[in-house]
């Protein structure tokens, strides 16, 4: 299709099924589940995006055969009847299409909840779990094409409207496509996609001519020298597409885990081009969904004017706005709430099990028990919902003005409050504006960008380079004004301030650095020691990265980072200390003690950047102890906590300041 091409806010009719716009919900792992049912919590998240405009809603794949239990909250298709027809009622009434996400992780799932073997095409070990699985011989191929059919069924009597089979980077469908995973010679082996034209079929006749059947297709391993290229992928496309109705383009393999919804370290509509060539290559025969960091609106028109897909999977745009396509309709662009593909909170396929929510928008994930306020919905269509101007004492007074005290300040404000926030530097935004400052950080930003102007178009007054004294805070109170502390973090003097500087001060560009080595030092193992290491690279720096680890950046495992800063790391040419203590610095040399065996050595040193943990700036709280406090100044922790409770408090203060009222009125 040529530029002017169907718009993002276009109704799409599928299998004879109209869907309100050609954006996607796609399906991913939220941990939301009860047992391996789905949830009401999945009900009130997946109507929450339903509201808000999502043309396609795709569950979380549900498993089609007991002895697949990849994580353990994943939902088994059995036992997913219930909680699909629950999703259909709730999503149907705002018009959005409901597909179950059905699939099988095969060798790279986990035998830890099922107790059983893995299934696989051949012998191939998985690298990430280690773990080699049974080879499928008929028996199991069989059970999984009738297990594919049976769910499908299930969905179907549901009421939903199709199913989208996974046939993405960690799906045993892709498996037997892979000459990585699969080294069959029978007739399964032969012809790679003769199990996938099975399951087709077989759902096909489960769920009638009159539903949908999309597929979820890995395009490119990023493995060359045996894994699904562009060129196979493009011919497995066409060869599939008569039997589709929705085709999916992602990416991603075995040994490519991250690249599938890498953080934003990878640029944004990174599957621009492979959709394209997979979308010429079907020659209209299906429409084609792209997927892959797809966080913007407008680049996502700019992807179908240019003819690379018919619709957009913007699933983390809608995990931090689940309005999005209600304020794109609405014609307030401006108001969507950023999402900065941070990865921090909306991939929980880990150990600790955690709920799926955002770092931008804390409701993500608990629809139901948090209340919606009156920020979120004046961000909608119509007109900006702004306070009336009043005179003397605001209700709240909020100091600080960093992520905690922004949201805690936005909320109060969209709740008809009158709201004063004052924050002592020149600038709102404290923690993110720092963050921004790293490579391929900047969308932090944005999301800073994003909390001030919407309290100023509530009608917060910020008062910036104001500082708030315990007496102002007397003030206050007694004026009735409800106080809000957000007054963050501050640094820790580990070692000679005369060579030592904060990170957060070089990330801002507060602090400059003499000539010569600089060792970063970063107990903590979060992204800020690597953002810094890279920057001073950047600049031409020689970087030492100190870590008792025996990894750089081991956490960034949770946001699918660690590999890829590691590798960033070492051509930036950053010396990685691994292992390592740090003992002391001085004469122009810093004294390091491995953490097995206690040797220690020196490296050269004219600079110390420390990256370690902070401590709460608790001088005003200490000065008026009980005084409702969010954010850093409570415990320095991530984004998400401070925003979290700011939210939280602003609610509080909404509801006191109601409570307040209607006794005087009493």
């Amino acid at each position: 299709m040529t530029a002017g091409g169907p718009r993002l806010l276009d109704p799409v009719t599928l299998a004879g099924r109209t869907a309100p716009s050609r954006v996607i919900f796609g399906p991913h792992e939220t941990n939301l589940g009860q047992g391996r049912a789905l949830s009401d919590r999945h009900t009130a998240y997946y109507q929450r995006r339903a509201a808000g405009g999502a043309g396609l809603i795709i569950t979380e794949t549900a498993s089609v055969h007991e002895s697949d239990w990849p994580y353990e909250r994943a939902p088994l298709a059995a036992a997913c009847a219930d909680g699909w027809r629950e999703v259909a009622a709730s999503c149907r009434p705002h018009g959005a299409l409901v597909l179950a996400g059905l699939g099988h992780t095969g060798l790279q799932g986990s035998s830890a909840y099922s107790q059983q073997a893995l299934w696989g095409p051949s012998g191939f070990t998985d690298a990430v779990s280690r773990e080699t699985p049974m080879i499928m011989e008929e028996p199991e191929i069989a059970a999984l094409v009738a297990g594919f059919a049976a769910a499908a069924a299930t969905a179907a009597g549901a009421g939903l409207d199709g199913v989208e089979l996974d046939a993405g980077p960690g799906a045993l469908l892709r498996q037997f496509h892979s000459g990585l995973t699969s080294q069959r010679t029978d007739r399964y082996g032969t012809d790679r996609l003769t199990l996938t034209r099975e399951v087709l079929a077989a759902v096909r006749a489960a769920i009638g001519p009159g539903r949908i059947l999309a597929l979820r297709l890995s395009c490119d391993e990023l493995a060359p020298w045996a894994g699904v290229t562009p060129e196979q992928a493009a011919e497995q496309a066409a060869a599939l597409a008569p039997d589709l109705d929705l085709l999916t383009v992602v990416r991603g393999g075995p040994y490519s885990a991250s690249a599938y919804r890498p953080d934003a370290h990878t640029p944004p509509m990174f599957n621009q081009d492979l959709a394209a060539a997979i979308r010429a290559a079907v020659a209209g025969a299906v429409p084609v969904a792209l997927q892959g960091s797809v966080a913007d609106p407008a680049a996502a028109q700019a992807a179908l004017d240019a003819g690379a897909a018919d619709l957009a999977e913007m699933t983390r745009a809608q995990i931090a706005d689940a309005d999005l396509v209600a304020k794109l309709r609405g014609g307030t662009p401006d108001r969507i709430r950023p999402c900065i593909l941070c990865n921090q909170t909306c991939r929980v396929r880990d150990n600790r099990n955690p709920v799926i929510t955002c770092l931008g928008d804390p409701r993500t994930g608990h629809e139901t028990t948090d209340p919606l306020p009156a920020a979120d919905v004046a961000s909608g269509p119509g007109r900006p919902m702004e306070p009336e101007a009043r005179t003397g004492q605001p209700d709240v007074l909020v100091v600080g003005g960093g992520p905690a005290g922004l949201e805690a300040a936005r909320v109060a404000a969209g709740a008809g409050l009158t709201v004063r926030l004052a924050e002592r530097s020149a600038t709102a935004g404290g923690i993110l504006r720092a963050a921004a400052a790293g490579p391929a950080r900047e969308r932090m930003a944005v999301l800073a960008d994003w909390l001030e102007a919407g309290a100023r178009r509530l009608g917060v007054q910020l008062d910036l380079e104001t500082e708030i004294t315990a007496d102002d805070l007397d003030a206050a109170t007694t004026a009735g004004t409800q106080v809000i502390l957000a007054t963050g973090s501050r640094p820790v003097a580990r070692f000679d301030p005369a060579i030592s500087v904060d990170a957060l001060a070089v990330l801002s560009g507060e602090a400059g650095l003499p000539d010569g080595p600089v060792v970063v030092h970063d107990p903590v193992g979060g992204p800020i020691g690597v953002a810094v290491a890279e920057l001073l690279a950047a600049a031409g720096r020689q970087v030492s990265l100190v870590t008792q680890d025996p990894v750089a950046g081991t956490l960034l495992s949770l946001t699918g980072d660690l590999a890829d800063a590691n590798v960033r790391l070492q051509r930036a040419g950053v010396t990685r200390e691994l292992r390592s203590l740090l003992r002391e610095v001085s004469g122009g040399t810093a004294l390091l003690e491995d953490v097995w065996t206690g040797v220690q050595r020196r490296v050269a040193c004219a600079a110390l950047v420390d990256c370690g943990h902070r401590l709460p700036d608790e001088a005003l709280y200490l000065a008026r102890p009980g005084t409702p406090r969010a954010g850093d100044c409570v415990a320095p922790r991530t984004v998400a906590e401070a925003i979290r409770e700011g939210r939280r408090l602003g609610q509080a203060a909404a509801q006191r300041c109601t409570a307040d009222r209607a006794a005087l009125i009493r």
